[in-house]
Order: structure tokens, then C-alpha cells, then sequence
């Protein structure tokens, strides 16, 4: 029987994806600390999450006026720390469950890549997931050294022939090659560990590589690109997609289209996760449940709209007035992120948007730029059964209001009613990530096939 993913959306930082989260009276303070994300962890393996998720960005959201002074005073998402340390912290004090995280391939060299998340598998013990990311917006070129951020697609192209160099070191270790032979002297088979020596338009990587396979063979791959380029690089390479879905409806349709790129790609569809992100808010009552999305609600402020569209669009939206439209020449020499674009577009049909218009229908920066699911645990279960049967998803990516109690709260009230259901696993199938996610260990050379 079909059932779904569930992930922990995280942050190493101050808040949540909702920038209002660390405004909410029940939110812990204690974010700079091990112990916060060691609770946050054992709350997901209870609720028996399969992955446990950063997204992360290389700079603070100071694009909207060109400086910072709003973020630090506002708290939107100005506290940013590395996540793969946090991970470790996380997988000490879980069993089970997995451990994904974001790193960017246009900031970063393949090989570090391949050698931190191999590294943080064998760590794990096979738990180990990396999300890749093309990054977004100018200051994150400008902290990393350089002057501006390139265009979308040729990112895209980009990252690419970094999955061919990080996904072939991986697989330059074959299965049984160490064997520690302290009477023949013998530490691992010359013939089984192989060098890359790749060489492309982007990158050289020549190896041998330095870690050795983990149980689940390698890290699982995840993406989160909705624009025309970003779901083809997802339908190459990604084995959990992450989408922002804003309707059933449409959500069907984007889910049925990408499941067919999969198929076009030579995969099966099958074996790639599509998990929705959502807010849930719940409580025994959905009458308790109103009153407290009434109170999440008051937690946004303008400027985190404002801040963050900014940092995800490339643009400084403090340069035009609140209700003038761009122009299309405007539109089109942004490098943010296209699939917000791409949606505007899609509203708005032919009509130009002004920054209004795009805080009103990303709604970014409030509780409502993802699908909601507000009441008791039957009322949440019952709309996320909704998108689960309908083929809208194949899962959820839980974005929490607080932390860490939203996600206890999730665990404890609608993943029992999930498993009633059958629509949700009683235990873990395994050990390792792939096995928790139903897809066979990584073998060497399945990526060249």
C-alpha cells in the first residue's frame, strides 16, 4: 500500500521558514544551542518522520533597501548557522532518522561536497541526504567572492556536471574494497577504488576520492526547483522533490507533469518522492485550532514580506513604489528565483505585477505561502489525505509555526491518526534513509546507466 513521506522543514537560524515564528509566545529561545535541535530531532523520530530537512542560504535577507539593519532589528532570518554541524548534533541523538541538508553547487567545489556528505553518511550510519541548490540572489555572490549571481538556466547547467563529478566520486569506491587485512598487510583493494579524472566545461576533478561507501550506498539526492529548467534537473537527478504547491488543483496537474519528465528521463516515477510543503496547526478541537492560527497570524509584519521577497526575486523592492507595476524589461533581468515568476505570471495573466501584487498572492513571509491544514488531528489527517489519494503529492514537508512544539504537537496528534488511517508507517522499514523511504541501496554506476 502507498503511504507517505513526511520531513521536518528546519532552519539553522533564529526562526523557522516563518519568519514569525520566533515572535510566537511558545517559541524556545535557546536556538544557538545543541539542545534545540536534539529535541527538535527526537520529536520527528517519534512522530517517525523519515528526514529531517535544512533549507539554508549563504547570506542574510538584506537585499530589500541594501543593507541589514531590518533583518538584525526584525529577526528575519538573520541568525544563519551551518547546518551539516547541526545535522551531526541531530543524528547523536536520533537512530533513525534521516538527515538532509542544503549546499549550494555555484558556491561550492564538487569534490568538498561529495567528501562532507559521504562523510556525515558514514557518520549516520546511512542517514545521510543533500539538497542541491543553485543559490539566489547577488549577496550570496558577494559573500562567497564574487560580484553577482549568474543566470538561471546557465546555474542549472552548471550544476549539472557537478552532479556527474560529486555523484562519480561517489561511486569510485566499489562495495568490499577495504579489508583491513593486518596479516597480509593488506588495507583495501587498489583495483576497487578508482579515479575520476573528469573533465568538463565547468569543472576538473581528477580523485581518487577519500571516503569509502556508507550502508546506503550514498547519500539520497533531493531538489526543490519548480521553473522549466529546475524540474528537468530534478527529473535527472533528484530522488525526493520538495515543491511549494499553492492548490489542489493546480497541484495535480504540476505533479502529474513532473511525474512525466521522470518517466521521459528513463527513470521510474514511481521512486521519486514529491513531498508539498504545508503549515499545520492543530489541537484536540478545531475550535482550539482557529484560535491558534488567529494568533499565528498576527505574528507577520510587512516588512518580512518585503525582506524576503527582496532576497528570493534578486531585486531591492524598497526602489519601487508599493503599487507601480515593473516593467517587463525589469521582470526579465532578475536572476531570482524563476518559478515565482513564473506563478505571478500564471495569476496575473497578462497584466504586469507591482511589489503589491507580489506579496499578495506568494504571500511570502506569512503563514499562508504554503497550503494550510487547520482543526483536530481528524480535520488535518482528512486534508492531507485529500492531496496523498488524489496524486497531488507523495508527501509533506511539515513547516512548523514554532519550535519545537509544532512538530511535537504534529507528532503526537495527527501522525496517529495517519497510521490509523494506513495511510502512514507504524515503525521504520530500516536503518538506513533509502530503506525508511522504500528505495534500494545506491549501487556503483547506476548514475552512468
Amino acid at each position: 500500500m502507498r503511504q507517505m513521506t513526511m520531513v521536518g522543514f528546519l532552519q539553522a537560524q533564529n526562526c523557522t521558514n516563518f519568519v514569525g515564528s520566533w515572535r510566537h509566545p511558545q517559541a524556545a529561545q535557546d536556538f544557538t544551542s545543541a539542545e534545540y535541535y536534539r529535541r527538535i530531532a527526537r520529536a520527528l523520530e517519534a512522530g517517525k518522520f523519515q528526514l529531517a530537512f535544512f533549507d539554508d542560504r549563504l547570506a542574510m535577507p538584506d537585499m530589500f533597501a541594501g543593507d541589514h539593519a531590518h533583518t538584525v532589528e526584525n529577526g528575519i532570518r538573520c541568525v544563519k548557522m551551518d547546518p551539516i554541524t547541526i545535522l551531526t548534533v541531530m543524528g547523536m541523538a536520533t537512530t533513525r532518522l534521516g538527515l538532509g541538508s542544503t549546499y549550494t553547487t555555484t558556491y561550492y567545489e564538487p569534490f568538498h561536497v561529495a567528501r562532507v556528505f559521504a562523510t556525515l553518511d558514514l557518520m549516520t550510519e546511512g542517514r545521510a541526504a543533500w539538497n542541491v541548490v543553485t543559490s539566489m540572489n547577488d549577496n550570496e555572490a558577494r559573500n562567497m567572492g564574487q560580484s553577482s549571481h549568474a543566470d538561471h538556466d546557465r546555474r542549472y547547467d552548471r550544476a549539472d556536471e557537478f552532479m556527474e563529478v560529486v555523484t562519480g566520486h561517489w561511486d569510485s569506491w566499489e562495495d568490499g574494497a577495504i579489508v583491513a587485512d593486518r596479516e597480509t598487510g593488506l588495507f583495501a583493494h587498489p583495483d576497487k577504488v578508482h579515479r575520476l579524472d573528469y573533465k568538463g566545461e565547468f569543472f576538473q576533478s581528477r580523485g581518487p576520492f577519500t571516503v569509502p561507501r556508507s550502508a546506503q550506498g550514498h547519500p539520497v539526492i533531493i531538489q526543490a526547483g519548480q521553473s522549466g529548467r529546475g524540474t528537468t534537473f530534478a527529473a535527472r537527478w533528484a530522488e525526493c522533490v520538495f515543491v511549494a504547491y499553492h492548490g489542489l488543483e493546480r497541484a495535480r496537474i504540476d505533479y502529474a507533469a513532473f511525474k512525466q519528465k521522470v518517466a521521459e528521463a528513463g527513470r521510474d516515477p514511481e521512486l521519486v518522492r514529491v513531498c508539498a510543503g504545508v503549515y499545520p496547526v492543530v489541537a484536540p478541537t478545531r475550535a482550539e485550532a482557529e484560535d491558534k492560527a488567529a494568533l499565528i497570524d498576527k505574528l507577520p509584519k510587512e516588512i518580512d514580506s518585503l525582506s524576503l521577497l527582496s532576497e528570493v526575486l534578486n531585486v531591492d523592492m524598497s526602489k519601487q513604489p508599493i503599487d507601480e507595476p515593473y516593467t517587463q524589461e525589469e521582470l526579465d533581468s532578475w536572476t531570482g528565483a524563476q518559478a515565482a515568476k513564473d506563478r505571478i505570471k500564471r495569476e496575473l495573466g497578462g497584466r504586469l505585477p507591482s511589489p503589491r501584487d507580489f506579496m499578495n498572492i506568494t504571500r511570502r513571509g506569512t503563514f499562508h505561502d504554503h497550503p494550510r491544514f487547520v482543526g483536530s488531528p481528524k480535520d488535518v489527517a482528512d486534508g492531507m489525505e485529500e492531496w496523498f489519494s488524489t496524486r497531488a503529492c507523495d508527501g509533506f514537508v511539515i513547516a512548523a509555526s514554532h519550535v519545537p512544539g509544532a512538530y511535537e504537537e504534529f507528532s503526537t496528534l495527527v501522525i496517529p491518526e495517519l497510521q490509523r488511517r494506513g495511510l502512514f508507517h507504524l515503525d521504520y522499514a530500516g536503518t538506513t534513509l533509502r530503506e525508511n523511504l522504500g528505495l534500494a541501496r545506491a549501487e556503483v554506476g547506476r548514475w552512468r546507466r
